[in-house]
């Protein structure tokens, strides 16, 4: 009887055979290839071999994953981050089309993302964080379906935010903080079913919240909203309280105003709210500090009236207090 540490041990034996007599589709070789000659990457020294997903007894190089399909093997993982690449992004990675991860952070990477990279239809993850990459985030990304994870903070981005993103239905995450991003935020991303996570902070962009959630029955499942260090204006509507899976609300530095509605306090899963450095006037109101989950919120550099205590109002409940007017 075969033990199950026997089979295990086959099948990756089996597999380690079907790589070694599978052939790496020449387009992937050609790719990679031109990669490795023209950026001249740190990591080339281990890019041993004309062949990217191994040749006879070289390994597959350093941050490339491989996979088979039928009688090849192709490129599906491309992670080469916090090697000091410094360079235009490599039009060539847009030639690799069965491209499921592509991650360069943490570079010096220069220039725009090139609109080829709307070929890469089987993306799940782009990670470009951490770079030098400039001009407006192409809306060819719009047309990357499978998309979950989109990583472009701490870039020089410009422009608006494409709409376009609210075409990839998978989409998780997104992170676009730290950039130079102008507009208003698409309220077309509300349609996302399955966002999570929206990070927009540190950028400069103009309109109101209200403005950003009109549509009915907007982002579903959104967890985390940060749309600090902008210039939003407006107050806070209570339709936000519709987001009932919002846990962290981020408003800090803008230039918000109006009272702070009560409706905010019966989002059942908020644990962190930041209302600091706005204009924001009124109370306070005692609602907030019985919240059940509430556990820190930032109120200072308003114009809240005196009137509520939070110390001991609720006692895990961290308060930075207010500039009270009084």
């Amino acid at each position: 009887m075969v033990n199950a540490s026997s089979l295990v041990a086959f099948c990756i034996f089996s597999l380690l055979i079907a790589l070694g007599h599978s052939k790496t589709l020449k387009r992937d070789v050609k790719a990679l290839n031109e990669i490795k000659a023209s950026l001249g990457w740190r990591v080339v020294y281990s890019w041993v071999g004309d062949d990217p997903c191994g040749d006879g007894n070289l390994p597959p190089w350093s941050g490339v994953t491989c996979s088979t399909q039928g009688d090849y093997r192709v490129v599906t993982e491309l992670e080469v981050y916090a090697v000091s690449i410094v360079g235009p992004f490599p039009i060539a990675v847009t030639n690799l089309l069965d491209l499921t991860r592509l991650d360069l952070h943490n570079n010096k990477l220069t220039g725009p993302i090139p609109p080829q990279i709307g070929r890469l239809r089987r993306l799940q993850v782009l990670n470009l964080r951490w770079n030098k990459l400039q001009d407006i985030i192409p809306p060819e990304i719009g047309d990357l379906k499978r998309l979950t994870h989109l990583h472009l903070s701490f870039n020089n981005f410009k422009g608006e935010i494409p709409k376009e993103l609210a075409n990839l239905p998978e989409l998780r995450y997104v992170y676009l903080q730290e950039n130079r991003l102008t507009g208003r935020i698409p309220a077309e991303l509300g349609t996302l079913k399955n966002l999570r996570h929206l990070d927009v902070g540190n950028n400069h962009l103009v309109g109101t919240i209200r403005e950003l959630i009109r549509l009915e029955g907007c982002f579903p499942a959104l967890r985390n909203l940060y749309l600090n260090n902008n210039y939003l204006t407006g107050g806070v509507p209570s339709q936000l309280a519709n987001l009932t899976n919002l846990e962290i609300l981020y408003l800090s530095y803008n230039k918000m105003s109006g009272v702070i509605p009560a409706a905010l306090a019966f989002i059942p899963r908020l644990t962190y709210l930041y209302l600091d450095h706005n204009q924001f006037t009124g109370r306070i109101l005692d609602v907030f500090y019985k919240h059940p989950y509430l556990k820190e919120m930032y109120i200072e550099g308003n114009g809240f009236r005196a009137g509520v205590n939070p110390i001991g109002a609720h006692k895990e409940l961290e308060v930075s207090d207010a500039e009270f007017i009084f």
